[in-house]
Order: C-alpha cells, then structure tokens, then sequence
C-alpha cells in the first residue's frame, strides 16, 4: 500500500508532519511535489496552501482557492482517488472536526472503494468520524490503534476468498437465497438487479465478515438479520450530490427547460418526477434551476411546479424531507446560491421552505408500485445501470407511457437506449437528455411485481386481456368522475387544494378577489359545522360524520351526509383534510339534526327552539368572527416573528457560515501545537541568555516604546532609576533619577524623529559620571518601534581626565614661571642633554654675553661652539659635570665670538626631565 496523509493546515505553516512520522516508520516519508509518482511503502504529506488530487497514479497539487467557499481537502483527494484507483481506492477518518471526506466517501463506496473510520467515542474530535458513518455504511469502524490490523486482514483475506468466485448455478442460487431474505425481511426485490452488482456487494460483507463461502455468508444473514439491513444499504448505493454534472444542469437551465415551460399554458403546473431521490440534493438542485428559470423570465404565463421524488431508502427520504445538509455542499452549491435558498444552521445548511414546499418526498417502488403519471420532466439517473436489460426494458415503456408528449427525460451518463429508442429522441447523447416524441405511446402491459406475482398476474391475464397499470388507472379515472360522491381536499388551514363531482351544490364563489378558504365558500348550513368539524378531526384521524346537513342553494335547499377525516396516509397528503359529502335523496327525520313538525300541537315548541336555534347559532357566528379575529392577530404576529427570525439568521449567518472554517483553523492549531512549543522552548531559552548577557555586563539599558513608555530594563538601570518590573508600561519621565540630564526627553524625541542617534556625557547628583547614548530600536522588518538607552558608567575614567587636566594647567603655569625667570636672568644660562651635550636651551644674557645668536646655539653640540671648546677639552672637568649633579668653578676663562677671553664663575646642576637628563 501507499499512504497519502491529507490535513487540515494553516497557509502559512510550515508543517514538520514528514521528520514527525519519519521518526516512528521504516517508510520513506516526503511532501508530496507536482506529478509525484505513488509508490508503495511510502507516505506522501499534502503542503501547507496546497489542494492535491490524484491521476494516472500520480499526485498534483493546486493552489488552495482564495475565496471563501470551504476549505475541503479531503472530499477532493477522495473524489479523485476514486475515479482513478476505483476499487482499489481505500478512504480513512480519523479524528476531527467539520465533515470534511464524507462526500468523498460517497464516491469511493460508488467505485466499490473500503471505507474505515475511526469510532467516534475514541476519537478527541468526533466531528468527522460521525458525519461519514451519517453519509455511507462503513467497511470497518474501530478504534484507531485498530484500524491497520482489520485493514491489513481485510486485505489478506479478500483475494484468496474472492477470486474463485465464479457465476455458476450454484452461486446463483445462493444469490436467489440473499434475494429472498431481502423480500421477507425488507419487502423489496433485487432478482432482476445485476447478479454481478449483488455479488460484489456480497463478496464485500462477506470479506469483512472473513466468511470464505457463500453458504455460510447466507446462514450468518439467517442467524443476523441486522446484515441484511447492511447489505440493503450497500445495494442502494445513494450517491449524489447538488449539481452533478455541472454540464447537465447548465444545458437544462439555458437551453432545455426555457424551451418546455415556454411552450406550457397559462397557469400550468409543471409536474415532475425524480425517482431514486435518495437524499434529495437532486431534487433540490431541479427545484433551484426551475426557481430561477421562472424569476429569470419574470414568469408570464403564472407557471407552477411540483416535483414527485421517491426512492426505497426511508431513511434517505427522512433525510431529504427534513432539508438539512453538511457545510461541505458549499464546493458544489455557489456563493450565491446558498446565500438565497438556504439557511445556516447547525454547523451546515437548511433548504429554505420555499424550495422544500416545493418537493414532496414519498416511498415509491418503481418496479412495486403505481408510477406518477401525466408528466412533463422525469428524472432517474444511475438507477438503470444496476438493472437486467430486461427491466430496463420494462422501465423505459413505463416512462414513455407515464410522460406527456414533448416531456423530457434525463437518465445517468452511464445509462443508453439501445436502437429502438422506445419512443424517445435525442436531444443531448452525451449528458443523455430525451424528448418523448408526440406519436408512439407504448401500451403498459409490463407487470413489475415480484416473482411470484407475476404467476397471479399470469393467471389474470388470461381472464382480462391487456390488463394492467393502465385499465386501473383508467377506471380510477372514471369511478371518481361517475360513481365517486363530491369532495374537496383541504389544507390545515382549511384551503381548497382539489375537487371532484359536482362540487357548486355545496360551495359557492363570491365576487372580488380569489378566496378559496372554504370557510368563506361554503354555502349555508355547510358553514356552521366546519368549524365543529375541524375541531374535532384535528383531535384523531377517525373520519367525523355529520347526518342530514340542511344545505341552502339560492331559495331552495338540500340535504347530504357531510364527513371530514384528516388523512395519515399517504405521506405526501399526511396532515390535510378530506371532505366528502354524500346526496341524500329521501329526508331520514329519525337521524335528521333537525326536528321538523309533524304534529299541529308541536307549532309552539318548534317556534322556541327554533328561536334558541337562532341565537345559538349567533352566539356561534360571533365566537367564530372572534376565533377569526384572534387568528388573523396571531398570523400577523407570527409573520413578524418570521421576519425577526429571518432578520436574525441573516445576522448569524456568516458567524455560521464560517463555523466549519473555524474548526478546521482549530484542528490546524493543533497539529501546529507541537511545533510551537518547541520554538516557545528556544525563544524562551534566547531569552534567558540574553537576560543574563545583559545583566552581566553591568550596563544600564532602557528600552522605550514609540510613546517613550518602558518597554524593559535590565537591573543596572536601578542604580540610576527608582525601577521596578511594575512600572513597565509607564512613561519613563515619571521615575526619579539622579542624572544632571533634563534634556533627556527631548532628545529620546529627536532621536524617534530623525533616527540620529545622541551621545553626551553625564555627571549625576552623586558625583558619578555616565555616557549615555540613546539611538533607535529597529525591528527585524527595518520599523522604528521605540528608543534604546544605555548608561555606561565613565566615573573612573572622567576622574582621571579632570587629574589630567589639573595636573596639566599646574606644568603649564610652571613652565610659563620658568620661562619668564630663565629670560629674564642676569646671569647666563645654558641646558645641554647630559649625555651628548647637545645644546637645549640658551638665555638671552649668555647670547650676549658670549656674542653668540641663538640659531648659533641651539641643537648644536657644546664642543662645536668656540668660545667653549675649552670646556669641553678639560675632559676630567667635562666627566665631573656629567657625573655630579653639582659642580662649581669660579673664574672659568671663556671667549666671546669676537676673542675677547672673560672669566665667569661656573655652576652645574643635573636633574631629571620626562624625556632625558639634562645639564
């Protein structure tokens, strides 16, 4: 097998489901790409945004639809996989939320599929495992831990068991047991259905079941009559769905009903049948095209329509009756369309009254009972094809006999009539669209009942030629027109719906605008015991009888039997009122309700209760007149709490239209859950490391938000701020702090503005010294998003800065002293470097003393000047001054520049300068 795993994801995530489940198998597991080859051993993962199908054994992706239709990725893989592995397409539900892969699984049961579903009870959410178990019979339902060993069993045992099975007389007769035990328990015949049909559905239940023969598969329905209810599910197969076919509904909408109600009188009601409804999204679907057909040509000749859908499944005709459908039908039913004939509601969607009052849902036979007759459209699609050619014969004569000429016919795509076409043109091959033609009827002689009917049906024959269908419904016809007593069908509300016989005896129209309650065109004497009688028939559905009703017509009256019963059966008159009323040719006065006089001394007596007569009966009009009044109050209200109600649900609307979406988003969450407490695990751990770098360089940082708000700190910040982890949030102004710093707002200000960032230095009350640097906190998408500022504490160094700075000034002053005195002496000053008696410095008196300028002087050495070669030449004189630090000689000679010898007394001092000794 192959694994193709399809969840309900965000866009945006980034699913980790492929290194998850790679983890826990010896499969390989990859994300599946465009035209990825199916393998088996392997897991394919659906991408985030992603929406996969499968062909020709290979997967391809489609962007998800951005519109807001429901997101159902799961009905669309199933689907797919349907149609191209048919039988050996194998659909799984797991836990979930929504109803997301129940119409997929439709379409897989459809392709004789396996379906498996998790048990609702074990699953966390139980959404999805119960909305597929509601729309097919599952192949195996368990616990999740125990689906893949009922699979893989299934899938051991099922080609050993099925592949010998051959259509021999002796699996026949088997086949004609089941079908036996069908009719008893079920009342339905499947003996001229498709053997190979039944049998497949009978290998399935019998595999599942991991029954080898036939024979014990027969003994264990015996011994099991709930199997048989299952199997009776299997060969129904309801599948369908709104607008199947797209192409089918646009041609009948644009081109083939347009042309049949244009060609209908004035007034007509269209009649139609679906027959095979199953869960009635068909029938709604025709009732929505015709809708819109007659809004669209603004309806000119007042058409109406009712649509007759059937089908053997009385729990698919539940279904369809009550309306109510998944949220998944909003991929096959339009924005627009559902916003205009349906209503949200629990999770899904409601047919709206005006479309359901359209359709009358009943049990119908087709091959068991009386069809609909008179009709213009009929409908039965992917019935036919499950049936022998035989009955399909027979159905295809009862549809042109039941059709009026000119009426159409729509069977399924896989459905054909063979070359005679009994009676029908083509009017589209491809989507099987037919046109009963306007001259061939065939004659209804086809009995349709079971086999052993058919025997008495024989036996009939040979009595009355050519009975059948159509003599019932012609003498029908004539026993209600000749024979068959007046009577109306009336709704709960008491309006005419149907007459027959002569119906004016009793009945009257009155001028103005169309009434047909029958409270106001009932005659009198008919009008004073309706509302009795409604009374009491509303309590039981026993028929209430009233004798010798005096009925007045124009001056002169009569007298019938008048009875009411409210009918039970059948379901599509369930709830109305049938009157009938009975001629009486001779007056009865023994059951007369009223006494007439038959004695001359009764004169007196008739004539006071006559009298009590007349006032009971105006007491009775008046409390009628009331009851009107009363009800008509109670419509009105009513009406606006319909419109308060509808007022409502508009508002509720997308609230639930989004619900489904809602709880899909939820199970994506959950699926992304995992992921996401590994990167609050990380983004928690950078966290604390930062926490700890920044507390660990000893730095006071404070992080602002856009409004100068504190948006964090680290605990250095104290030092200089009253702070603490309460006030984040509060504008920074409001702490105190011992900074020198007033203009700190208004540069954090200039910095949010100009996105300079500012640096000053800043001395606090306390004698401490700070840079502070405040520039602006960029996020990671290039935003200013606030302010950063650091205090980096400069004491130490400004300290040493200002002693620098002292220090400095006092050399400075010093020297300017030094200066001032060494040119100002009197005596002659000379600075040599000790060690290569390199001329430093010279004293203005020396230079003229010796005749000598400076530039002849400086930074030349002492033995290069000549008035002190002398000097230098004393050797021991010139060691003594080097070595000592002072040295004194009184009347050393010297000679000026112009040789003129002077003796001066000499004084050496050495001391110690940054750079050098010096003489």
């Amino acid at each position: 097998m192959a694994f193709v795993v399809i969840q309900h994801l965000d866009p945006k995530n980034i699913g980790i489901m492929v290194e998850l489940l790679q983890r826990v198998t010896n499969m390989q597991v990859f994300q599946a790409k465009e035209n990825h080859k199916i393998s088996q051993d392997c897991i394919y993962i659906i991408p985030p945004n992603k929406v996969m199908s499968t062909k020709g054994g290979m997967l391809h992706l489609f962007e998800r639809s951005q519109s807001r239709i429901l997101h159902l990725p799961i009905d669309v893989f199933f689907r797919s996989m349907a149609e191209d592995l048919r039988g050996k397409s194998i659909g799984v539900i797991l836990s979930g939320m929504g109803s997301d892969g129940s119409l997929g699984l439709k379409a897989i049961k459809e392709k004789y599929g396996i379906v498996l579903v998790q048990s609702p009870e074990t699953a966390k959410f139980d959404g999805m495992p119960r909305s597929a178990i509601e729309a097919v019979v599952a192949d195996i339902v368990a616990p999740a831990t125990d689906l893949p060993a009922r699979l893989i069993e299934f899938l051991k045992f099922a080609p050993n068991a099925l592949s010998a099975t051959k259509l021999d007389d002796k699996t026949i007769g088997y086949l004609n047991k089941i079908v036996i035990l069908l009719r008893e328990q079920l009342g339905h015949d499947f003996s001229q259905y498709k053997k190979n049909t039944i049998l497949r559905r009978i290998e399935r239940r019998q595999s599942l079941h991991l029954i080898e023969s036939m024979g014990n598969y027969v003994r264990f329905c015996q011994e099991n009559p709930g199997e048989i209810d299952v199997l009776f599910k299997e060969l129904l197969i309801g599948v369908t769905s709104f607008f199947r076919d797209p192409e089918l509904w646009e041609k009948l909408k644009n081109e083939i009903l347009p042309e049949l109600l244009s060609e209908l009188p004035y007034g007509y009601e269209l009649r139609v049948w679906v027959a095979a409804c199953s869960t009635g999204e068909e029938t709604y679907s025709l009732a929505i095209i015709i809708k819109e057909i007659l809004e669209k040509s603004r309806n000119p000749n007042s058409l109406s329509f009712k649509i007759f859908a059937t089908d053997i499944d009385g729990e698919a005709l539940e279904i369809a009756r009550i309306g109510l459908y998944s949220a998944n039908i909003s991929s096959d039913v339009s924005p627009e369309r559902l916003s205009k004939f349906f209503t949200a509601d629990l999770g899904g969607y409601h047919v709206k009254s005006t479309i359901r009052e359209m359709c009358v849902f009943a049990a119908h036979n087709i091959i068991k009972h009386p069809p609909f007759i008179r009709l213009d459209l009929l409908f039965c699609r992917n019935m036919l094809i499950y049936m022998e050619p035989v009955l399909q014969l027979k159905v295809f004569r009862l549809f042109n006999f039941i059709l009026n000429p000119g009426g159409i016919m729509v069977i399924g795509t896989a459905e054909t009539l063979d070359s005679q076409g009994y009676g029908f043109n083509v009017l589209d091959g491809k989507l099987k669209i037919f046109k009963r033609n306007l001259t061939s009827k065939f004659a209804l002689v086809n009995n349709f009942s079971s086999s052993s009917d058919q025997k008495r049906a024989v036996r009939l024959d040979k009595k009355i030629p050519n009975a059948g269908l159509s003599l019932t419904s012609l003498a029908d016809q004539i026993l209600i027109q000749r024979f068959a007593p007046s009577s109306v069908l009336l709704s709960k509300q008491g309006v005419i719906l149907y007459m027959t016989g002569r119906i004016g005896k009793y009945i009257e129209l009155v001028p103005g605008e169309p009434n047909w309650n029958i409270n106001d065109l009932a005659r009198e004497g008919l009008r004073q015991i309706l509302p009795a009688a409604f009374q009491k028939a509303m309590r039981s559905f026993e028929p209430i009888t009233f004798r010798n009703v005096k009925i007045v017509l124009n001056a002169d009256f009569h007298y019938a039997d008048v009875t009411l019963q409210r009918l039970d059966t059948p379901i599509a008159l369930k709830g109305m009122f049938m009157l009938v009323f009975t001629e009486i040719q001779e007056y009865n006065l023994t059951d007369s309700l009223i006494v007439e006089t038959v004695k001359p001394n009764l004169g007196f007596l008739e004539k006071e209760l006559r009298t009590e007569l007349q006032h009971k009966e105006e007491e009775l009009q008046g409390l009628l007149e009331e009851m009107r009044a009363t009800e008509e109050e109670m419509t009105s209200t009513n009406e606006e709490l319909q419109s308060a109600n509808e007022e409502l649900q508009a508002s509720n609307e997308e609230l639930n239209t989004s619900k489904e979406e809602m709880q899909s988003i939820n199970e994506e969450l959950q699926t992304v859950n995992y992921e996401m407490k590994h990167l609050i695990g990380d983004y928690q751990l950078a966290s604390t490391d930062m926490e700890n770098l920044l507390n660990s360089i000893e730095i006071a940082i404070l992080f602002l938000d856009k409004e100068l708000n504190i948006r964090r700190f680290t605990e250095s910040i104290t030092t200089l701020y009253k702070m603490r982890s309460s006030d984040i949030g509060r504008p920074f102004t409001d702490m105190n702090n011992d900074l020198k710093y007033p203009e700190l707002f208004l540069h954090s200000q200039q910095v949010l503005k100009t996105q300079v960032e500012i640096v000053n230095s800043v001395s606090t009350k306390d004698g401490r010294w700070f840079s502070v640097k405040i520039m602006p906190y960029i996020t990671n998408v290039n935003q200013i998003d606030g302010v950063v500022i650091t205090f980096i504490d400069i004491t130490l160094a400004k300290n040493l800065e200002l002693a620098l700075e002292e220090k400095n000034r006092i050399l400075v002053d010093s020297e300017r002293s030094f200066r001032f005195l060494f040119e100002s002496a009197k005596d002659g000053i000379l600075i040599l470097e000790a060690s290569t008696g390199k001329i430093m410095m010279v004293n203005p008196f020396l230079e003229e003393l010796l005749g000598y300028s400076k530039e002849q002087l400086l930074d030349k050495s002492i033995w290069e000047i000549g008035s002190l070669k002398d000097l230098v030449a004393n050797k021991s004189m010139l060691q003594e001054i080097q070595v000592k630090k002072y040295v004194r000689y009184n009347n050393l000679p010297l000679e000026t520049v112009n040789g003129k010898r002077i003796n001066v007394e000499f004084i050496s001092n050495t001391y110690m300068l940054a750079s050098a000794e010096v003489i």
